[in-house]
């Protein structure tokens, strides 16, 4: 190893915390949604009485797909930070989502994933309830999106499982 290995090495490690400034302005995007999700619901509650069932069907699908993506950013917020910058010290803390006692690069790719489906899914189902107003290439397009989503979801999952068995034959294999 040379003199200029080791410090080489830990200015490698420690540019991990350049990713840290991007899970704060994360966070700001989510205050964003916070706000278009009040805005939103103001304006349902506001307009109750004189909107059409289609209508509030449509704002409610727009606060679900929000909230959706608030829930996108959470994973990706935390997660990545856990994953990739440093860990969260939340031992004993009530409020601990179940799923970062076990988050790995593979489980956030497939959590992503199914998210992102979930979210194609609103906008999909916004726009069949819409389809009189919507050109028929725009829903063929959606539809093409939405599928392409689920088989990258099936693809990525299906790859996470082969590495881990691949991980544990080998392990099993050193002892």
């Amino acid at each position: 190893m040379t003199p200029i290995t080791k410090p080489m090495e830990a200015f490698i490690f420690w540019s991990r915390w350049l990713q840290a400034p991007l899970y704060l302005g994360l966070i700001v995007a989510q205050g964003v949604y916070v706000y278009q999700f009040m805005h939103e619901l103001a304006h349902l509650v506001t307009k109750a009485g004189s909107l059409s069932e289609n209508e509030v069907m449509l704002i409610v699908l727009g606060l679900i797909d929000v909230v959706m993506i608030a829930n996108l950013l959470v994973m990706v917020i935390i997660g990545g930070y856990e994953t990739f910058v440093s860990k969260l010290d939340l031992e004993g803390n009530p409020d601990q989502p179940e799923w970062l006692s076990h988050v790995n690069a593979g489980v956030l790719k497939v959590k992503l994933a199914v998210a992102l489906i979930s979210i194609s899914s609103i906008h999909l189902l916004r726009t069949f309830i819409n389809a009189p107003l919507v050109e028929d290439r725009v829903i063929i397009s959606q539809i093409a999106i939405h599928a392409s989503f689920l088989i990258s979801a099936l693809a990525i999952a299906w790859t996470d499982k082969v590495m881990m068995q691949t991980l544990l034959i080998s392990s099993n294999a050193k002892h």
